[in-house]
């Protein structure tokens, strides 16, 4: 049993020793998205917000309806990119701008990011994309 749990702890290792090393270059990067993402939405800033995300982007939040059952909420890529073009971030009071940005983890080609903006937190799915790290994934909740 020894033998099995030192074989099987060697294993784990040399496969994570094989996995490419993060650089600060990719710590960077995916901070630069957040921000595109974020400071983007404030500014009304489309190219920024487009620059961010994936084409194929879904957005969601979970909504309680009228009879206190969940409902999803979706947005897309365009639906936020559009919404960015026409300044409705641009609402937001400058002083109410929060633009937190956390890396929670990152493993080979992914990551997961909070951001902490004035009255909502998104949580983020991060992939490199042909080179480029890009918002796959956001689910978002607002603050109480």
């Amino acid at each position: 049993m020894t033998r099995l749990l030192v074989a099987c702890g060697a294993a784990t290792l040399l496969a994570a020793s094989s996995l490419p090393a993060q650089s600060a270059a990719d710590t960077g990067a995916i901070k630069a998205t957040a921000l595109d993402y974020i400071e983007g939405w404030y500014e009304g800033n489309a190219e920024r917000m487009e620059r961010a995300v994936h084409p194929d982007l879904a957005k969601r939040i979970v909504n309680t309806d009228q009879r206190g059952r969940s409902v999803l909420g979706h947005q897309s890529a365009m639906t936020l990119v559009q919404n960015t073009r026409r300044g409705a971030g641009k609402e937001t009071p400058i002083g109410e701008r929060r633009t937190d940005v956390r890396i929670l983890d990152i493993f080979g080609n992914t990551a997961s990011v909070r951001v902490d903006a004035s009255t909502w937190i998104d949580y983020m799915h991060m992939a490199k994309w042909n080179g480029r790290w890009v918002i796959i994934n956001v689910l978002w909740e607002n603050r109480p």
